[in-house]
C-alpha cells in the first residue's frame, strides 16, 4: 500500500499559493535613489532547457549599501526584496536599483550584488546564490566572490548588455558544465 504525497513532503502543487502575492517586476519605485538597472535571463535545467515554474527571490541593499532592516525609511518605495517568476521558457526580468557596497567579513567591502534564492517544483530546499554586476571593479576584491574557485566565478557575474539603459543578463544553470555556483549556508 502506498500513500499519496502530502503538501509537507513536496513543494507542489501548492507551490505558487504562498509565492504569488510577492511577485513583482519593479523592485524600486520611480524616484528611489540609485541607478536603475534591468536584469533578465533564464533558469535552465541540466539539458539547457528553460524551467517554466521557477521563482527567484531577490534580497539586496539600497544604493548606499544599507539593507531594509538597517534603515526602514522609504519602505513603500524600496524594500530590497521581491520575487520574480519564470515564464514558460524559463525567462525572468525585473528592474531595481544597483545596490551599493555592503560591509563584509573583517570590515571589508563587498562588491554590489544581489542575494538570490531559487525555488521550483521538485526542490525540497531552495538554492542560494549571488549575482554580481560584470562592470564592477570591486568584484576582484569581494571577500565572498574570491572564495569561489576562479573557473566558477563567471557563473555569478551578470554581463552588461546595454550601458545606455543599464541592462544585465544573467542565467541560472541548475546543472551541467556551466552550473551556477550555489552556496551552502
Amino acid at each position: 500500500m502506498t500513500l499519496p504525497v502530502t503538501s509537507a513532503q513536496t513543494v507542489g502543487p501548492f507551490f505558487r499559493i504562498g509565492m504569488t502575492p510577492l511577485f513583482r517586476e519593479e523592485f524600486a519605485a520611480e524616484g528611489v535613489a540609485g541607478e536603475r538597472v534591468t536584469i533578465h535571463g533564464r533558469v535552465l535545467d541540466g539539458d539547457g532547457v528553460g524551467v517554466p515554474d521557477a521563482q527567484l527571490e531577490i534580497w539586496q541593499a539600497d544604493a548606499s549599501g544599507k539593507y531594509f532592516e538597517e534603515e526602514p525609511e522609504g519602505a513603500e518605495e524600496f524594500r530590497g526584496f521581491g520575487r520574480v517568476p519564470t515564464n514558460e521558457r524559463g525567462e525572468f526580468r525585473f528592474t531595481t536599483i544597483k545596490p551599493g557596497c555592503v560591509a563584509g567579513p573583517e570590515n571589508s567591502a563587498q562588491a554590489p550584488h544581489l542575494v538570490v534564492l531559487v525555488f521550483m517544483r521538485g526542490l525540497l530546499r531552495h538554492l542560494i546564490t549571488r549575482m554580481y554586476f560584470g562592470d564592477e571593479a570591486a568584484n576582484s576584491s569581494d571577500p565572498i566572490l574570491t572564495l569561489v574557485p576562479q573557473e566558477r566565478r563567471g557563473t555569478l557575474i551578470a554581463s552588461l548588455e546595454n550601458a545606455s539603459s543599464p541592462t544585465y543578463v544573467w542565467n541560472v544553470c541548475l546543472q551541467g558544465d556551466n552550473e551556477t555556483a550555489f552556496f551552502d549556508v
